[in-house]
């Protein structure tokens, strides 16, 4: 029996080594694992963080409050026409349109989504938007399309003047999609332009600025919806005893006219503004009353483009187009 102590010895040696490395492979799997699962939850954390970034929000006020929306949305409804002519200006893309009046040829292949005042909340919705945006006539809407989806109201401020509000306005589009530096190139550009025309308007005569609506004329002054003509291009005003308050202007005589003597006229069509038949604002203004102002005289009587000054006065565009109607008046 003695002789068989050593090998069973050596036998239960042999198996314990065995169970011991077993443990050992056993704790170097379950630390491989570990490891693995570490390095995985730490890109996945990495991962998330890049997802965060890509869709990152940024914080806008405006005429109806304070939002946080997303950065560089992918789908945009937009309920401006001023507003969706900038975007499409700056290369910006509109998934879904609704606007007052008339759409532009440039806006007409976007799928329509209402309008203005009537939004087609159905078709708003089946888009999945991830940002939408209302402006002057589509404000009243935004508490309602705000259950939709993140929604900013880029009506422009009434208690600062126009350029400002203007800026204000695309700076707040150039921080939501990712071209500040592009806003800003633009104005820098509008900025040299006004004070080119400015330097020179207050040696070109007094204006005065008309808008036809049919056979009707009113007249706008300085601090008026039109009064950059004054306010910021430095015209003199013809008539210095038009109100300020008076939005849609003052109804005014070809009587009126005629005493006003302007050196330079600017004339907004409103019919051909929003599309509605009537009586062209040339043909209004083609009489004898006055065909005796130095404006006729002279052929400073400008046809404004009347979409850009009545419609779309708060786009980029339509100040471009502003600029290029009161440059086109110098003598």
């Amino acid at each position: 029996m003695r002789r068989y102590r050593p090998l069973a010895l050596i036998l239960a040696l042999l198996l314990l080594a065995a169970a011991c490395g077993d443990d050992s492979d056993t704790a170097d799997d379950d630390s491989s694992a570990t490891t693995e699962a570490d390095a995985s939850g730490e890109e996945g954390t990495e991962d998330d963080g890049d997802a965060e970034e890509a869709s990152g929000t940024v914080t806008i006020e405006h005429y109806s409050g304070t939002d946080e929306v997303p950065t560089d949305p992918e789908t945009v409804v937009v309920m401006d026409t001023g507003v969706a002519l900038s975007l499409l200006d700056l290369g910006i893309a509109i998934d879904g349109l609704g606007v007052a009046g008339t759409v532009p040829d440039e806006l007409a292949d976007i799928e329509s989504v209402g309008t203005a005042f009537e939004p087609d909340y159905e078709a708003i919705n089946a888009l999945e938007p991830d940002l939408i945006i209302v402006a002057t006539r589509s404000s009243a809407t935004y508490p309602d399309m705000s259950e939709i989806a993140p929604t900013v109201d880029l009506t422009p401020a009434e208690d600062v003047d126009y350029l400002e509000a203007l800026r204000a306005r695309h700076e707040s589009i150039g921080e939501i999609f990712g071209v500040e530096d592009e806003v800003a190139e633009r104005f820098d550009a509008i900025d040299a332009r006004v004070e080119e025309i400015a330097a020179q308007t207050g040696e070109a005569g007094d204006a005065l600025i008309l808008m036809t609506s049919g056979a009707e004329v009113t007249a706008y002054g300085p601090g008026s919806r039109f009064g950059l003509v004054h306010d910021l291009l430095g015209y003199g005003a013809a008539d210095e005893s038009l109100s300020d308050e008076a939005t849609h202007g003052e109804a005014v005589s070809f009587e009126f006219i005629l005493e006003a003597a302007p050196d330079v006229m600017f004339v907004i069509d409103r019919s051909a503004a929003i599309g509605e038949e009537g009586e062209a604002a040339e043909q209004v203004l083609d009489n004898e009353l006055v065909g005796q102002t130095p404006a006729w005289s002279d052929d400073r009587v400008v046809y404004v483009d009347s979409f850009a000054w009545y419609i779309t006065s708060n786009s980029l565009p339509g100040i471009e187009q502003i600029l290029d109607d009161v440059e086109s008046s110098l003598p």
